[in-house]
């Protein structure tokens, strides 16, 4: 648990820190003249919104709002495509293509991954909500004569004066067993 939330607080910083890594890298490991271009036009603006655009998809699910800690899918997923980034910033000479388009394919995947993960918490495979309605008397009155205390006596025709109480309850399903609620 404590890497799922290491992940939830690394997605904002990680949107600062990926791209500063590959214009570092640039300097660091002398890429030349056209890989700042391509560095400054393309790999810096492209990391930087991909990663925001991913971090806010994933803070955007309810359970990762309520658990602050991101899915194993999600670890995976980021740990990979950060790996790559880094790989990419060291502008390897045998095989920047292949990192390159690892990434590109890595970030693909992820965003495809965190819109389902979403779409499928907010279609509510999370949780189920029952709806009851029920007459409750006014507070210091009793249920009409005759009639059982759940059960709502004939209206009277003046809805202003019509007290009506609507309970909602909200029952969250078991991760483990779909088909049982959880207290």
């Amino acid at each position: 648990m404590w890497l799922r939330k290491a992940f939830f607080r690394w997605l904002f910083p990680a949107a600062a820190v990926l791209p500063l890594w590959l214009f570092i890298g640039w300097g660091i490991f002398q890429a030349g003249g056209w890989a700042f271009v391509w560095v400054l036009l393309m790999a810096v603006p492209s990391v930087l919104i991909g990663q925001i655009v991913l971090t806010l998809l994933v803070r955007a699910r309810p359970s990762v709002r309520a658990e602050r800690a991101v899915s194993w899918l999600d670890v995976l997923g980021f740990a990979v495509w950060h790996a790559l980034v880094i790989a990419v910033g060291c502008f390897p000479q045998g095989w920047f293509g292949w990192a390159l388009a690892g990434a590109i394919v890595v970030f693909i995947a992820l965003f495809w991954s965190s819109l389902a993960q979403l779409w499928n918490e907010a279609r509510g495979r999370g949780s189920v909500v029952i709806t009851e309605t029920a007459w409750v008397p006014p507070s210091g009155s009793q249920a009409p004569f005759g009639s059982p205390a759940g059960e709502r006596p004939a209206p009277t025709g003046n809805r202003a004066q019509s007290h009506d109480v609507y309970v909602i309850t909200e029952v969250r399903e078991d991760p483990q067993n779909p088909s049982r609620p959880s207290p």
